[in-house]
C-alpha cells in the first residue's frame, strides 16, 4: 500500500460515478481511490434524488442518449421488481431505450451502476473507501509533502496525492427560511407540494421552473387524459384562485425534446487540438467563435440538410440568431409550444431529427471546452448572442412536461410574461415579494406575489464563492479571465463594468468570468500561471468561465476521460477526446 497512488473523489453523483468508472477501467491496480459523499448513497446526486426530484419529475434524455455505463438502461429496467415498476407506473415489456425515464427511478439505476463499479474494483484489487453521510469542508494544496490535504466536517483530515473535486449542483440560500413564501429554488421540490390559493411568481422559464410548476401544479390540481390522448388540467375545489405566472427575459419556452438521429451529438466532431493550434496561430492566438460556429454548425448543416444550409450559409452568428428566433419571438409562446410539441412528435415517429436543432446541440457541446482560448470580445459575443438561443433550443423538453404546460395554460392556470433585463425582485420581511418590471410593450409593472419561487437555474459562482478556503487563501487557485484582442473594445468595456476587466503589467486587458481557471485536463490553474498536477475539477457551478456551457452526463463523460488521461499517464498535453 505504500507505494499506491491515493486519490479522492469529492463527489459520489454522476460526475463522481463517471470518474470512478474511468479509474476502474484504467485497469491500474496500484490506485486506492476514496470517495466522498454528503448524503447516504452514491450515484444519484442532486437532480435525481429527492433533493432535486418527485415522482412527477422526468429526465430529458432516453435511455438511448445515456453515455454507457456498465448496465445498458432496456437491460436494467427489466431486473427490477413488479412493485418497483409499479410505483413508477412503468411496464419493463413496453420499455425501450427511447422512452425517457422518471428521475427517482433513474438515481436508482446510477446507485446500482456504481455498486457494479465497485465490484468491479474490489475484483481487481483495487482499494475504494467510501465516506457516506460526509461532508469536504476544505482542500489544502501542500506542495512540499506533494500531497493534498482533504478536511471533512470540519474535523478529520486525509492525505491524497490527487484530488478530483466532483461536488456538482449547489444552489446558494439567500432569504428562503427567512422570507415566508419565498425560495431561492425549486430544490428539493417537495419544499413547493403546498395549497396555494393565490397567484405564484416563477421566475425564469428554463427546465428549472417546468420543476417547480410539475410540484406546484399536482397539489393544487390534478391532470387527466381523453381517451384521444388530449391532457387536460382541473383545479382542486380548495384553491380555486391558483395559478402560476412564469417571467422570462426572452419571453420563450424550450423547445421539445425530438428524435436525435445521434443520440451522442456527434462528439467525435469536436475540434482537435492541431485544428485548434492552427486556427489560433491564425488569430493571434485566439480562437475565432466564427471558426467553431462554421466547423461545428454550418459545416454540419451542409451534409444533413442542404436546403437549409443555402439559408444560412453565409450568414454570421449575429445573423443566423435574429434568423431562426424572428419567428418564435412573433408567436405566442404558448402557440409556439403547440407547434414544437407536433413537429417533435411528428420527429419521434418517423425517427426523422430536426436537423438544425440538433447540429446546434452538437456546437453546445464542440464549443464548451475550448472555450478558454476564445478572445474576451468573442465570449461576450457567445453569452449576449449564441447561448441565449441554444438554452432555449437544446432544452429538450420532454413530450409528458409539454403537454402538462399546455394544459395548465388552457386552463387558464400557468401563463408567461416577458420581463426586461431590469426587472427586479424585492423579498419582504412580511413575506412575498414584489416583482418589478418592464413589459416587452415599454410598460413598467410592481406586482405583490405572496408566494415567489426563483427558478432561472444553476448559476456560474464568481472567484471569490469557491467553497474551499484553503485552495483560495493560498493563492492554488486563480480567477478565469480572457484576455481582449482589441484595446478600443477593452476600454468600452472597462467603462461599462470597471470590475469585470482588468489590467496587467504589459498593459494588457482582460474579462473575468465566471468561476476558476482550469487547463484542458481539469487541473486547477494557481496565480502564476501554472498548472496543479494534484488537484481536478469537474464541479461545474465553478468553472463556467471556460465552461459556458454543460449538457450533465455527457459533460461528465467527457470530462472524466481527459482527466483520467492525465491522471494515470505521463501525457499531459492532451486536448479533447
Amino acid at each position: 500500500m505504500e507505494n499506491n497512488q491515493h486519490i479522492a473523489i469529492l463527489g459520489g453523483g454522476p460526475s463522481g460515478l463517471f470518474m470512478f468508472k474511468r479509474l476502474v477501467e484504467s485497469g491500474r491496480t496500484d490506485l486506492s481511490i476514496d470517495i466522498f459523499e454528503k448524503n447516504a448513497k452514491l450515484g444519484a446526486g442532486m437532480p435525481y434524488s429527492e433533493d432535486g426530484a418527485c415522482y412527477e419529475h422526468i429526465t430529458n434524455v432516453s435511455g438511448n442518449e445515456i453515455p454507457d455505463i456498465v448496465t445498458p438502461i432496456a437491460e436494467w429496467i427489466k431486473t427490477l421488481p413488479q412493485d418497483t415498476l409499479n410505483r413508477f407506473k412503468l411496464d419493463a415489456k413496453a420499455f425501450n431505450d427511447y422512452k425517457v425515464l422518471p428521475r427517482l427511478l433513474f438515481g436508482q439505476y446510477l446507485t446500482a451502476q456504481f455498486k457494479l463499479l465497485q465490484q468491479q474494483a474490489k475484483d481487481l484489487g483495487m482499494a475504494v473507501t467510501v465516506h457516506y453521510n460526509t461532508r469536504v469542508t476544505n482542500i489544502t494544496d501542500k506542495p512540499a509533502l506533494n500531497k493534498v490535504l482533504v478536511e471533512a466536517d470540519n474535523e478529520k483530515e486525509y492525505l491524497y496525492d490527487q484530488v478530483i473535486i466532483c461536488t456538482g449542483h449547489n444552489w446558494p440560500v439567500k432569504h428562503e427560511g427567512k422570507v415566508a413564501g419565498y425560495f431561492d429554488s425549486p430544490y428539493p421540490p417537495s419544499k413547493l407540494a403546498f395549497e396555494a390559493n393565490h397567484a405564484v411568481a416563477i421566475r425564469g422559464s428554463s427546465l428549472t421552473a417546468i420543476d417547480a410548476i410539475r410540484t406546484l401544479a399536482r397539489r393544487n390540481g390534478s391532470f387527466s387524459k381523453s381517451e384521444a390522448g388530449l391532457v387536460s388540467y382541473k383545479l382542486n375545489d380548495g384553491t380555486p384562485g391558483f395559478r402560476m405566472v412564469m417571467h422570462s427575459r426572452n419571453g420563450l419556452l424550450p423547445a421539445v425534446r425530438f428524435h436525435l438521429e445521434d443520440s451522442h451529438l456527434l462528439k467525435d466532431s469536436v475540434l482537435s487540438k492541431e485544428e485548434i493550434d492552427d486556427n489560433r496561430a491564425q488569430n493571434d492566438g485566439f480562437l475565432s467563435l466564427d471558426y467553431v460556429f462554421d466547423q461545428n454548425f454550418k459545416s454540419k448543416i451542409a451534409d444533413g440538410d442542404p436546403e437549409f444550409y443555402e439559408q444560412i450559409k453565409d450568414m454570421k452568428i449575429e445573423d443566423f440568431v435574429p434568423f431562426v428566433m424572428e419567428l418564435r419571438e412573433k408567436l405566442d409562446a404558448f402557440e409556439l409550444l403547440k407547434a414544437e410539441y407536433a413537429e417533435a412528435e411528428k420527429s419521434i415517429k418517423r425517427k426523422e431529427s430536426v436537423y438544425w436543432k440538433e447540429m446546434l446541440a452538437v456546437l453546445s457541446f464542440a464549443m464548451n471546452y475550448p472555450a478558454k482560448y476564445l478572445s474576451a470580445e468573442d465570449m461576450q459575443r457567445l453569452q449576449k448572442v449564441l447561448m441565449p438561443l441554444i438554452s432555449v433550443v437544446i432544452a429538450f423538453v420532454p413530450q409528458s412536461s409539454a403537454q402538462e404546460l399546455l394544459a395548465l395554460h388552457n386552463a387558464g392556470v400557468l401563463e408567461l410574461v416577458t420581463v426586461g433585463d431590469d426587472s427586479e425582485v424585492t423579498p419582504l420581511p412580511t413575506g412575498g415579494a414584489n416583482y418589478c418590471y418592464t413589459d416587452e410593450n415599454g410598460k413598467q409593472h410592481e406586482t405583490y406575489y405572496a408566494t415567489f419561487v426563483d427558478s432561472i437555474g444553476q448559476p456560474h459562482f464568481p472567484f471569490e464563492k469557491f467553497p474551499y478556503r484553503g485552495l483560495l487563501d493560498n493563492r492554488t487557485i486563480s480567477p478565469a479571465v480572457l484576455k481582449f484582442q482589441d484595446e478600443d473594445c477593452a476600454k468600452e468595456a472597462q467603462e461599462k463594468d470597471p470590475a469585470k476587466v482588468r489590467t496587467d503589467e504589459a498593459g494588457n486587458y482582460y474579462l473575468q468570468v465566471p468561476g476558476i481557471a482550469i487547463n484542458d485536463n481539469f487541473q486547477v490553474v494557481d496565480a502564476y500561471g501554472a498548472l496543479n498536477p494534484r488537484i481536478y475539477i469537474m464541479a461545474v457551478p465553478y468553472i463556467g468561465g471556460y465552461n459556458p456551457d454543460y449538457s450533465g452526463l455527457d459533460f461528465s463523460e467527457a470530462a472524466s476521460a481527459l482527466i483520467i488521461k492525465s491522471l494515470v499517464t505521463e501525457e499531459d498535453d492532451i486536448l479533447l477526446v
